[in-house]
C-alpha cells in the first residue's frame, strides 16, 4: 500500500492533456537562456564563439527536450511535480549565469566561485538527473531505461568536467579547440542517446501537448528576437529613436511576423494532425522525436541566429561612423543574419518532407536564392539587406495565400473544427458541474 501511495505522487497524464502553467513557468527560463546566448554572442562575436554559442543552445534544447517530454508523462503540476521543477528551474537558472564563460574561465580570471565549466556541469546533471528519476519512476523496464537514459548524461556530463581539468596554455592551439571538441563530443552523445527514445519505451500519450509545447517554445525564440530587437548591443534600451533606426527596427519585426505566418498558418496544425492520425506507439515516438526534436532544432538555431544578427545590425545602424543609410555591417553579420533565414526555412521545409510528405515551390526557391546570395550580402548597406529580406519573407507569405491549395484549406478547416468541438465540450462540462 505504501509503494502504491508513493507511485500515487507522480500522477499519469492522459491522451487529452493539455500544456500546463507550471510549464510555460519553466519556459520562462528558457527565455532568459536564449537571450542571454544572443547577448554574448552579440558583444563577442567570432567564428569559435559562433561555435560555443550554438553548442550551448543545443544543450539547452536538449534540456527542454526533455522537459517537454517529461510533461507529456506526467502531469507536471500535481504531486511532487511542481517540486521537483522548482528544483530543475533553479538549476537551469545558475546554468545560465554560466554559460557566458564556461568555454573561456580559467583560474586567474575568476574572481570567486566554481570554474564555470565545473557548475555548467554540476547544474546539467542536476537537470537531466531529475528528468531520468521521473521517467524512471514510470517505468516497467527499469534497468533498461536506467542504462538508456541515465548513461548518456552521465558521459557528457564527464566529458564536461574534463575541459575544467585541461592545463591551462594559452599560446597552443590545441588549448584552444580540445574543450570545444569535449563539449561537441557530449553534445554528439546526447543527440545520438535521443535515437532511441522510442525503443527505449518512451511514448508520447498527448499529441495535443506534444504539439502544444514545441508551438509555444518556438513563439518564446520569436519573443526573444524581438526582445534583441528592442534592446541595444548591451541588455539596456540604447536605441535611438531615429529614422534609420525606425526604418530597420519594422522591417525586423516584418521579418519576425513572416516567420511566425510560415509556421503557425498551416505547417503547425498540420504537424499535429499527422501526430494525432498516428497510432502505433513506435511510430508515434518516432515522429515525434523526428518532427519536433530534432526537426525543431533548425527553427531555434534560426531564430537565434537571426536576432544575432539583428541585434548587431541595429548596433551598427544606431552609432554610424558616417551616413547610417549607408553603413555596412560586418561580413561575419550578414552571414549570421542571412544563415540564420536560411536555417529556419530549411527546417520549414524538412518538417514539410518529414511530416506531410510535401515540397513547396516558393520556399525552397527563396532558399536557394538566399543562399547563393548570402556573399553579395556584404555589398549592401544593412538597411537595404533588411529591407531585401523583409521583401522575400512577405513575398514567400503572400503567394502562400494567393495560391488556392486544397490541402491548406483542409488544414485550417479541420484546426478549427477541432476547437469548435473542443469548445463546445468544455461549455458543456463546466454547464453540469460547475
Amino acid at each position: 500500500m505504501s509503494a502504491e501511495r508513493g507511485r500515487g505522487r507522480i500522477l499519469p497524464t492522459a491522451p487529452g492533456f493539455r500544456v500546463t502553467r507550471v510549464e510555460l513557468f519553466y519556459d520562462l527560463v528558457f527565455v532568459f537562456a536564449f537571450l542571454n546566448v544572443t547577448n554574448v554572442l552579440s558583444e563577442t562575436l567570432s567564428g569559435r564563439s559562433l561555435l560555443a554559442g550554438l553548442v550551448l543552445l543545443l544543450l539547452l534544447w536538449w534540456c527542454w527536450v526533455s522537459f517537454a517530454a517529461l510533461g507529456n508523462v506526467v502531469r507536471t503540476d500535481q504531486g511532487v511535480m511542481p517540486l521537483v521543477g522548482a528544483v530543475t528551474v533553479a538549476a537551469l537558472f545558475v546554468l545560465t549565469l554560466a554559460m557566458p564563460a564556461a568555454f573561456a574561465d580559467r583560474p586567474a580570471q575568476r574572481q570567486s566561485g566554481p570554474p564555470a565549466a565545473v557548475l555548467f556541469a554540476c547544474c546539467y546533471l542536476v537537470i537531466r538527473a531529475a528528468q531520468v528519476l521521473v521517467f524512471l519512476s514510470r517505468s516497467s523496464h527499469r534497468g533498461r531505461t536506467a542504462v538508456r537514459l541515465g548513461l548518456p548524461p552521465l558521459i557528457s556530463v564527464a566529458l564536461i568536467l574534463a575541459t575544467a581539468a585541461l592545463p591551462e596554455s594559452p599560446r597552443q592551439t590545441w588549448a584552444t579547440w580540445l574543450p570545444l571538441a569535449l563539449w561537441l563530443a557530449a553534445l554528439c552523445i546526447e543527440y545520438t542517446s535521443g535515437g532511441l527514445a522510442p525503443s527505449a519505451g518512451l511514448t508520447v500519450v498527448s499529441a495535443a501537448h506534444w504539439a502544444e509545447r514545441y508551438a509555444l517554445i518556438l513563439l518564446i525564440a520569436l519573443g526573444e528576437s524581438i526582445i534583441s530587437l528592442g534592446l541595444g548591443p548591451k541588455l539596456s534600451a540604447g536605441l535611438p529613436a531615429t529614422w534609420p533606426v525606425i526604418v530597420a527596427s519594422v522591417l525586423g519585426v516584418t521579418i519576425i511576423a513572416a516567420l511566425w505566418w510560415l509556421y503557425f498558418d498551416s505547417l503547425a496544425p498540420a504537424l499535429e494532425q499527422r501526430l494525432h492520425r498516428t497510432r502505433d506507439v513506435r511510430a508515434r515516438a518516432a515522429l515525434a522525436r523526428d518532427a519536433y526534436a530534432y526537426l525543431h532544432l533548425p527553427l531555434i538555431t534560426g531564430i537565434i541566429l537571426f536576432a544575432l544578427g539583428l541585434k548587431r545590425y541595429l548596433a551598427v545602424i544606431s552609432h554610424p561612423r558616417g551616413d547610417p543609410w549607408r553603413e555596412h555591417a560586418a561580413a561575419l553579420d550578414n552571414r549570421v543574419l542571412f544563415a540564420g533565414l536560411v536555417i529556419y526555412v530549411s527546417g520549414l521545409l524538412a518538417l514539410g518532407v518529414r511530416a506531410t510528405h510535401r515540397i513547396s515551390a516558393v520556399p525552397t526557391a527563396v532558399v536557394v536564392a538566399m543562399a547563393v546570395g548570402l556573399p553579395w550580402a556584404g555589398r549592401l548597406p544593412a538597411v537595404a539587406a533588411l529591407a531585401i529580406l523583409a521583401v522575400a519573407s512577405v513575398s514567400v507569405v503572400l503567394l502562400g495565400l494567393r495560391s488556392s491549395d486544397p490541402w491548406r484549406s483542409r488544414v485550417r478547416r479541420t484546426a478549427l473544427d477541432e476547437q469548435v468541438a473542443a469548445e463546445q465540450e468544455q461549455s458543456e462540462w463546466r454547464r453540469h458541474h460547475l
